[in-house]
């Protein structure tokens, strides 16, 4: 091939749709995660909490009713597919931060915590907007259902290899 007939690959410009994208693989799905898992984590670094600690005080306030230790930390892990000893950790530094109390035998999220929570929902809210702004809805669709596909493989994958 000579130089005259060589072609560089461009990039596309911000908002373009991405035609010529390869298909989807393990690859592209981890990509997207960090990318978007960066932001949040710079967006929950300003408001003084790491992932996991959003991720478990989530769970707490959004629990149909006020979980155990034991059911957190199982929610969470399966969700994060963690080390439970980890997730203990998370919980205590929330503990600590008032972020959640001991109730009995239940963690609920304090008023801080839900206060923490809404605001943090406030500052993704208009960087969600922007990331996912513009994306057709059909194409939202076919991707939810593939990503629900995916999860229910890994999850099987994740739970015969840890026996559970």
């Amino acid at each position: 091939m000579t130089a005259a007939t060589r072609t560089t690959p461009t990039a596309p410009t911000a908002g373009a749709a991405t035609t010529d994208a390869p298909p989807a693989d393990a690859r592209a799905l981890g990509l997207a995660h960090y990318a978007a898992r960066g932001v949040l984590e710079q967006i929950l670094a300003r408001h003084g909490v790491t992932f996991q600690q959003q991720v478990v005080l989530r769970a707490a306030a959004t629990a149909p009713t006020p979980p155990t230790r034991d059911g957190l930390v199982a929610d969470v892990r399966g969700t994060l597919k963690a080390d439970p000893a980890g997730i203990q950790t998370v919980v205590d530094g929330l503990l600590d931060k008032g972020l959640l109390v001991e109730d009995g035998v239940h963690l609920p999220a304090t008023d801080a915590g839900r206060e923490l929570l809404a605001a943090v929902g406030t500052a993704v809210a208009p960087v969600s907007a922007r990331i996912w702004g513009g994306i057709p809805a059909e194409d939202l669709a076919a991707t939810g259902r593939v990503l629900a596909l995916v999860t229910e493989r890994a999850d099987a994958e994740f739970a015969a290899l840890t026996d559970g």
